[in-house]
């Protein structure tokens, strides 16, 4: 999906995967003058995440809702974003999302 090589955590919830994907707000950069050393306390981090049925490949389009955190949308901790990221996962296997759901994937048969 959207980040390869980020360590992935999944969660069961309601027949689906819900994967999630946590990384440093502010990737090192040679140009970004205001990058922060990790082990500074502004360190924040993000999410990116995806809902499937068990066992699909995300990497086939139409077998995953794919979801990220909105804009400049950051968290304290990594606890935090990866709460959140599942949170979102949740409303969107419950069909709670404003403008994302999992019906393209119980109707095409995925």
């Amino acid at each position: 999906m959207a980040d390869e090589t980020a360590p992935w955590q999944m969660v069961e919830y309601e027949g689906f995967e819900i994967h999630v994907a946590l990384m440093p707000k502010n990737e090192p950069d040679e140009g970004n003058a205001s990058y922060a050393p990790p082990n500074e306390a502004n360190n924040r981090y993000t999410y990116v995440g995806y809902v499937c049925h068990p066992g699909a490949d995300p990497s086939i389009p139409g077998h995953a809702v794919p979801f990220h955190a909105d804009g400049e949308e950051s968290f304290a901790s990594k606890d935090d974003a990866l709460y959140e990221g599942v949170h979102v996962g949740r409303s969107i296997v419950d069909g709670t999302h404003p403008d994302l759901t999992v019906l393209p994937l119980v109707t095409g048969g995925v």
